[in-house]
Order: structure tokens, then C-alpha cells, then sequence
């Protein structure tokens, strides 16, 4: 498994749970200097920074790149692809689709979290999956030509109503043969919404594709009440060696909950 970090540029997430607000070029060399693997990116959009200056600031601090956030779609724009305004699905899913070009030509994957939406008022959870599964679909698509897969993140009841656990979103991507597409476990929202977070993941198997490394206060691990060994335990016995992603509130400041991170993980890992 592998270490990665989260870098923040949206100013209306500055209150949110990502460790890094600063530039980038100061975020990958705090990374870097800390011996993270990799960073994980959320960004305004794809336009924010050319592709070449981000791979020569991954290769000057020797990182990856983790994955790539679509989130500001929602925050900054508010976007949804199961928006009942059949123009603003398209705009969402067209922003989602530019996310997964931009992270595509760095290898690197995109995520869907909050741009999936919920259901209620006049559209029904039925109709909300029919618009949700057009925009899966359509973004399995696009990522398996860039050769990266499709990251799709349940999230606690508070923030979504499509899909909160992991077994069920593993088997609706079985279902609609979204082969391209995987999920994020975050350790965050499981302990919301998972009554055990080893046996959600070996549910969920080999469609488990990133994991957030948060605990349950949604801080550094160790910060909480999260079980860990349990955890990794079930995360060797699926096979998974992707990142371990810090998508965590910079508390008490950004660099000591890094340094708590990847402390952690070695801990954890070693």
C-alpha cells in the first residue's frame, strides 16, 4: 500500500477536510519532504494548472498523483448529475468528464463524491438512478481510454442518498457492468454508516480501488475511535495495494496532522 496526501485549491473548501491550502508548489514539497508516495489533488477545475507544470512538480519531489477531485463541480458551481434540470446534468457530467481527462493524462484517476447528488422532492430514487447510471456509464467510458479507472465514492447518509454503503454500490456496479469503475472506501463515512468496517470491505473485494485514510473524527489516524488493525487486516486479505489518502481536517495545523498521517501508515503498513 501506498501513502498520499490531499492538496486543497478551492477557496470554498478551506474549511473542509483536506491537510494542504497553500500553493501547490509549497503543497508538493511539504508532501515530499514528508515522505508521502503520492498526492491527491482537488482543484476549481482543469484549467486551474497546465499538466506539465504538475508533473514536473511531481517529479521534482518524487510523487505520484494519487487522484484527482471532481468535488468543486459542487461546491464552487453547484452541480449535480442528478440535477432535474437536464441542462445542468449535462454541465455537471461534462465537468466530470474534464476532471477525468485532466487526471487521465496524469495517470492518475478522478473521483465522483459529492457531484453525484441525492434524490428527493420531485425526482424519485428510481429516476435519480437512471440519470446517475447514464453519467457512470459515460464516465467508465472515458476513463478506460485514458487507462485509469473511475473512482466512486459512497457517502454518509448526511451528505447523499444514492448509495451509503459499500456492498450495495459493489454490486450496482456489477449490475450495469461498470468494469472501469471502483470504489472509494472512505474510513471516514464507513464508521457512519458501516457496522464493520473489515467485513464492508471484504464485501466489497477487489472493487475497493482507494481508500481515505481518515479517522472516525474525520481527523489524522489515531485522532478517533477507528479500529485499524481490523481494517488492515481486511485490506491485505482483499489484495488491495493502492493509496492509503489523507482526505482529513488540517487539525491541529496542516502539518502535524501530516506528520500524524504518515506516521500511521508506517506504523500500519510496516
Amino acid at each position: 500500500m501506498k501513502s498520499a496526501i490531499t492538496l486543497a485549491q478551492v477557496p470554498e473548501a478551506t474549511a473542509g477536510p483536506f491537510v494542504f491550502h497553500q500553493s501547490l508548489p509549497d503543497g508538493f514539497a511539504r508532501a515530499g519532504k514528508l515522505g508521502f508516495d503520492a498526492v491527491e489533488l482537488f482543484l476549481p477545475g482543469p484549467e486551474f494548472i497546465d499538466l506539465e507544470s504538475v508533473r514536473s512538480m511531481a517529479t521534482e519531489h518524487d510523487l505520484g498523483i494519487a487522484a484527482v477531485g471532481t468535488g468543486a463541480g459542487m461546491v464552487q458551481h453547484g452541480l449535480s448529475l442528478t440535477d432535474p434540470d437536464p441542462g445542468r446534468r449535462t454541465e455537471a457530467l461534462d465537468f466530470v468528464l474534464s476532471m477525468i481527462d485532466f487526471g487521465g493524462q496524469l495517470g492518475a484517476p478522478a473521483i465522483l463524491g459529492s457531484m453525484q447528488g441525492k434524490w428527493g422532492g420531485e425526482v424519485s430514487r428510481d429516476q435519480s438512478l437512471v440519470w446517475l447510471t447514464e453519467a457512470l456509464q459515460a464516465a467508465d467510458e472515458r476513463a478506460a481510454r485514458h487507462g485509469v479507472t473511475f473512482i466512486y465514492e459512497p457517502l454518509n447518509r448526511y451528505e447523499t442518498n444514492q448509495f451509503n454503503q459499500l456492498a450495495p454500490a459493489a454490486a450496482y456496479l456489477d449490475q450495469h457492468k461498470l468494469d472501469h469503475t471502483v470504489l472509494l472506501a472512505d474510513l471516514f463515512h464507513m464508521n457512519i454508516e458501516e457496522p464493520d468496517l473489515g467485513e464492508a470491505l471484504r464485501a466489497a473485494g477487489s472493487k475497493v480501488g482507494h481508500v481515505h485514510f481518515a479517522d472516525s473524527n474525520r481527523q489524522a489516524i489515531g485522532s478517533g475511535h477507528t479500529e485499524m488493525t481490523s481494517v488492515l487486516t481486511a485490506l491485505r486479505e482483499i489484495g488491495y495495494d493502492g493509496y492509503l489518502s489523507a482526505e482529513i481536517f488540517p487539525l491541529p495545523d496542516p502539518d502535524t496532522a501530516a506528520r500524524q498521517t504518515i506516521r500511521a501508515f508506517h506504523d500500519l503498513t510496516s
